[in-house]
């Protein structure tokens, strides 16, 4: 398994890192690093997880993480390695600040850069019509050389400075108490819940993988976690519910029993804790967008 912190893949000549993401799975692994992470999805659909957020991802999704806020995406068709419909694809672009340089983002016009950069260490999902226009500044970075790369990420990250078409992720309180250790740990956790998470799952089944005992394991998951095993499941468990009643096109009660639930007054309390909304609701409110 790969290392948490990592050599900056930006090399040394260049001020930023533009690429295309082209795998049966994006990166899968648990991790953070030191660079802003610009990412476009342009196919592929699963479960994002950044910092204490946990949302189901597909095509157009756009997010904006700042430095050393751990991250992943995991693809539900995870393990199929033959090219084709199946497999991921994006944009990503890796920058430091230190590019645009501390005296400009402390005098009046580098304000709302520095708020940006600042709102990004909780992580920043763009949407609306932002989001396609950024799509499409990303597109270009990847054709442009020298200066005109330069503008181009400097207008992009104008324009997400400017918009009110963002969502902040990550809570307020949470902060990475991850080291590298750590982070080999919690993927076997998140490999386990994603592979089972519409059976019970046992506290101790999860402490025997991580050769931890069920009270240390269960301190040590809401240390990391910043949320209990029980909530982090039922949210695994209503991200799965949700795309189901959008993709699938099923009703409550199937979304219930297909992702896990055992009762549909507990399912649609729990959906009703994590999205705001009744499942019914919901849906409507993704018909109208």
């Amino acid at each position: 398994m790969r290392s948490a912190l990592q050599k900056s893949p930006i090399p040394h000549t260049h001020t930023f890192l533009a690429k295309v993401l082209k795998n049966p799975v994006f990166d899968p692994s648990w991790h953070f690093h030191s660079e802003y992470q610009l990412f476009a999805v342009l196919r592929g659909r699963g479960t994002r997880f950044i910092g204490d957020n946990i949302k189901p991802f597909k095509e157009g999704d756009f997010t904006f993480t700042g430095p050393n806020l751990p991250h992943l995406w995991r693809s539900e068709h995870e393990g199929s390695q033959e090219e084709g419909s199946t497999w991921c694809e994006g944009i990503v672009v890796y920058f430091h600040s230190s590019f645009i340089g501390e005296n400009l983002l402390q005098k009046e016009e580098g304000i709302k850069l520095r708020q940006l950069f600042k709102k990004s260490l909780r992580g920043i999902e763009v949407s609306g019509k932002t989001a396609e226009i950024t799509r499409k500044m990303l597109l270009n970075l990847l054709t442009l050389d020298g200066f005109d790369g330069v503008l181009e990420l400097l207008k992009l990250l104008n324009c997400l400075a400017n918009t009110k078409e963002i969502e902040l992720l990550a809570s307020p309180g949470y902060t990475n108490s991850l080291k590298e250790g750590d982070t080999e740990r919690m993927n076997k956790v998140y490999a386990h819940v994603m592979k089972h998470f519409k059976r019970k799952i046992a506290v101790s089944e999860l402490a025997e993988l991580t050769n931890m005992t069920p009270t240390s394991f269960s301190r040590y998951f809401r240390v990391h976690a910043n949320k209990t095993f029980s909530e982090f499941i039922s949210e695994i468990r209503i991200g799965h519910a949700c795309k189901l009643l959008i993709e699938k096109k099923m009703n409550a009660s199937q979304a219930c029993y297909e992702s896990g639930f055992h009762t549909l007054s507990n399912f649609n309390r729990q959906f009703k804790a994590i999205t705001k909304r009744t499942p019914l609701a919901y849906k409507k409110e993704y018909l109208v967008k």
